[in-house]
């Protein structure tokens, strides 16, 4: 399963990406909205930071819109992918703009129909939201399970990505049920990298290896 790092805060992003897992970033507009600076300015940044699919989504959310706005965002850097929400109008948007050979991620997917709809509509990435599902008391695990299961059956050119990661059992659930990616906040990926039991022994390692010099 490849590592998606879901934020747009540079800093986060250069640190994260210097760990040599990261394949790519997940913005929205409500984490851009949490930094400072022009929106296309800090994607052309992030694109010279990974190596790998950036993804943007447009502002407005008319079908004209994303289709401008995608256009703008998809000629910044190659490794942009432009998130089109799911809905009728974001459905023609992704069909346009893969016929302008512009790669696209359905993003506030909550279901296998809406899945099923974008990937045949053309969608490069799929993201199911599984915290959101979590939230409303469904299982979004059982929901992205499900996903997997629908589109596994059909020669599609869709990869997955579990979204709206809350912590790292989510992570461990949707790499043990086969999704092709998780894009992960920066808290749960520095979460993951921790275990109090490595703790403990990076301690008596360090111990150890002090008494050993202590002789020397």
């Amino acid at each position: 399963m490849k590592i998606f790092l879901d934020s747009a805060n540079i800093q986060e992003i250069r640190e994260i990406n210097e760990l040599g897992f990261l394949s790519g970033v997940t913005t929205n507009p409500s984490l851009v909205a949490q930094e400072k600076g022009d929106f296309h300015q800090m994607v052309e940044e992030i694109c010279g930071i990974v190596d790998g699919p950036v993804n943007a989504e447009p502002l407005g959310i008319s079908y004209e819109d994303m289709i401008r706005e995608g256009e703008i965002l998809a000629g910044i850097h190659p490794n942009v992918v432009v998130k089109i929400p799911i809905c009728e109008d974001g459905l023609r948007a992704i069909g346009f703009l893969k016929k302008q050979g512009i790669q696209t991620n359905a993003t506030l997917v909550f279901s296998a129909n809406q899945a099923l709809l974008a990937a045949r509509a053309g969608a490069r990435y799929i993201s199911p939201f599984v915290g959101r599902i979590d939230d409303i008391g469904n299982d979004g695990i059982n929901v992205l399970a499900e996903i997997i299961s629908v589109l596994d059956q059909y020669a599609l050119d869709t990869e997955i990505i579990a979204a709206s990661i809350r912590h790292t059992m989510h992570v461990t659930e949707a790499a043990r049920i086969g999704s092709h990616i998780a894009t992960i906040p920066y808290k749960v990926i520095k979460a993951m990298v921790k275990h109090p039991l490595t703790d403990l022994g990076i301690a008596k390692f360090v111990k150890d290896g002090e008494k050993y010099l202590s002789k020397s």
